[in-house]
């Protein structure tokens, strides 16, 4: 006896969308698991799997409801998504509204995977006073001296074995090991060319012409897996004999680098100080978990015109999928430590 079409039609149906919840299901399990083992072989899979997911959506919706349906929904969709952002560029001030943490550098207030809602900066001299962050005026011609001298400014602690300069690291086992400033472009040309034993050359024995200069304190570090470490913090700097102290209640900022700058994408830092040169401001920021100031680690000062805006709110892991869609499924590095303060 021949299956009437009806009912044949019913199963097919049936058995279509027994598959998509499958779908669903493994592609939830994938994304849960690489939030929490952070394995880029399980990130790679999740992005298959919702690769699958949309056509397998789409297919079935041709199927139900016809091809020319299916296209206005999708398209209804997409101008849905453009509307609400545009309404979020124009309530909140800046053409970047939402941004996704992709690093661990702001551990532990910020986590990879975190999705923050920004503000923009209309009046940054209002935003700065606001915020009590230290603002040194400096001149233009004290500013051009500063940027003709950039690869001389890029300075950062490192602790260094005492027979052999050469040999230095950012985490160490012991609070005793002597700490010496380098030269932070330096130890890049040498790193990148792979003459590793000349690094002791880019010891730094003093910051006298620096118009920025550096202080470190030694800060223990929680290892993942329950080990810990030391490492030495900037943790206070003088910018033309002004003297700051790293403060965690300032804003926490995103901007956009350059093509000079060793870090790429946009960078999620907290504001540590300004320098006004006129009308401008050029902001000097750091990563609660790193070790030292964006410029330290050959970033440029920040012009004020590179600034999307200032973190107003986060909402933990929601991000993931943007990591995902993206492609960053490798974790970067420095997440499997964080500097306890």
């Amino acid at each position: 006896m021949r299956q009437p079409k009806s009912e044949k039609l019913a199963k097919d149906h049936k058995q279509d969308h027994l598959k998509l919840n499958i779908l669903y299901l493994f592609l939830v399990l994938s994304v849960v698991g690489y939030i929490l083992l952070s394995n880029p072989i399980i990130g790679a899979i999740a992005f298959v799997l919702l690769i699958f997911t949309i056509i397998e959506e789409f297919r079935q919706s041709v199927n139900d409801e016809g091809l020319r349906k299916s296209l206005y929904d999708v398209i209804a969709a997409i101008v849905i998504i453009v509307v609400i952002w545009m309404l979020l560029v124009i309530i909140l001030g800046t053409s970047s509204p939402i941004n996704v943490v992709a690093s661990c550098s702001m551990l532990p207030t910020l986590h990879r995977g975190d999705l923050i809602i920004l503000h923009g900066i209309s009046n940054m001299t209002a935003f700065l006073e606001s915020n009590k962050i230290p603002t040194v005026s400096i001149s233009q011609l004290q500013m051009s001296a500063l940027q003709s001298n950039m690869d001389y400014e890029f300075l950062a602690f490192f602790a260094y074995n005492s027979s052999n300069p050469s040999q230095i690291s950012e985490l160490f086992g012991q609070p005793n090991l002597p700490i010496a400033l380098y030269n932070t472009r330096c130890i890049d040309t040498f790193e990148s060319s792979g003459q590793y034993s000349r690094i002791k050359e880019c010891m730094v024995k003093s910051q006298g012409a620096n118009l920025i200069q550096y202080n470190y304190s030694i800060v223990n570090v929680s290892i993942a897996g329950g080990a810990s470490a030391y490492s030495a913090q900037t943790n206070r700097i003088s910018i033309a004999n002004t003297t700051i102290t790293e403060n965690y209640s300032n804003p926490i900022i995103v901007y956009r680098t350059t093509s000079n700058d060793s870090f790429t994408g946009d960078i999620i830092h907290r504001l540590v100080a300004a320098i006004k040169v006129g009308n401008q401001y050029y902001l000097l920021t750091k990563g609660d978990n790193n070790p030292g100031l964006d410029i330290q680690f050959i970033n440029y000062p920040i012009a004020q015109s590179a600034v999307a805006g200032s973190v107003v709110y986060d909402i933990p892991a929601i991000g993931y999928l943007r990591l995902i869609v993206s492609g960053m499924f490798a974790t970067p590095q420095g997440c499997n430590s964080t500097i306890l303060r």
